[in-house]
């Protein structure tokens, strides 16, 4: 071990062994991510510029990045859902996870581990008992429908399930654990003393939270609502379930196209374009937010 750790230091042109530690300790992951990402990934890359062979499920290496353009073409409609889905379900798991986490750091006392428990319990359950679940909640007979149908507020011919507002309904639900939890680190690490200074220099409490709450929370925003828009605008099981045909997302047309349709390269083509959107945005976002070093 010993002249592994030596020979380990001359690679990486450290001069003790104790300095080459930390890199030994990166090789597990760094395998790890170069076997389970970077080769799916350029497998993926391949595929998505063949074209059909001879036989069915059969692809020829032709290089045709005319794919990515037909296959965006095609799917333009489910694209843009996709991004409106994600961006309406980031924003309401930011409007119910805010004020919780803000309610968990500063006003729990003795019941913070007891909340953040619950918080993350959802996670014990599996994603998709999660979302069947949400559709018994939106069904005919569920309460949300009998309280709104009391209140007059829908009509007895209206179904709130296979529509979009049951779609975003699940996945700001599903998610907003993700959105919670980077909140509560962010607002955790406040000083109170910073809050009561601004008190004594006669601010009120939306000037607080304007001035000084709000700026020194935004790591834990710009995180949460990462951690919430990029799955949300991938996932397809909750417009599965919960929605209809008119409301499939990109992640269903990738689906079909992988496992019904089996055209792969189309299918390869809108992955990679999907990534590529997200990780614009992102920079974009991180950018204007100042947070860049998040990503």
């Amino acid at each position: 071990m010993a002249a592994f750790r030596g020979a380990s230091a001359k690679v990486f042109g450290l001069k003790d062994n104790k300095s080459a530690l930390p890199y030994l300790l990166l090789i597990p992951g760094l395998l790890w991510l170069a076997i389970f990402f970077i080769v799916p990934i350029f497998s993926l890359g391949q595929m998505s510029t063949k074209v059909p062979g001879a036989d069915i499920g059969e692809f020829v290496q032709e290089y045709r990045f005319s794919n990515y353009i037909d296959a965006f073409n095609s799917s333009k409609e489910q694209f843009l859902r996709s991004f409106l889905y994600g961006l309406l379900a980031t924003i309401i798991a930011l409007a119910i996870a805010y004020p919780l986490a803000y309610a968990i750091a500063f006003k729990s006392g003795k019941w913070k581990n007891i909340l953040l428990v619950l918080v993350v319990a959802p996670f014990f359950v599996s994603f998709l008992l999660r979302t069947i679940a949400w559709k018994q909640i939106l069904g005919e007979e569920g309460p949300v429908v009998s309280v709104l149908r009391t209140l007059n507020i829908i009509s007895v011919n209206t179904s709130i399930t296979s529509s979009a507002f049951a779609v975003v309904t699940g996945l700001a639900y599903n998610f907003l654990p993700f959105m919670t939890l980077p909140l509560y680190a962010s607002l955790e690490r406040i000083d109170p003393r910073t809050l009561e200074a601004a008190g004594d220099l006669y601010a009120n409490g939306f000037t607080t939270f304007r001035k000084v709450t709000l700026p020194l929370s935004m790591p834990g925003v710009v995180a949460g609502t990462l951690l919430t828009f990029i799955p949300a605008a991938g996932d397809y099981i909750n417009a599965t379930i919960l929605g209809s045909p008119s409301n499939k997302m990109l992640g269903n047309v990738i689906e079909a196209r992988f496992f019904k349709i089996v055209d792969y390269p189309a299918a390869a083509a809108l992955s990679f374009t999907l990534m590529a959107a997200i990780l614009i945005l992102i920079t974009i976002y991180t950018k204007r937010t100042g947070t860049e070093e998040l990503v």
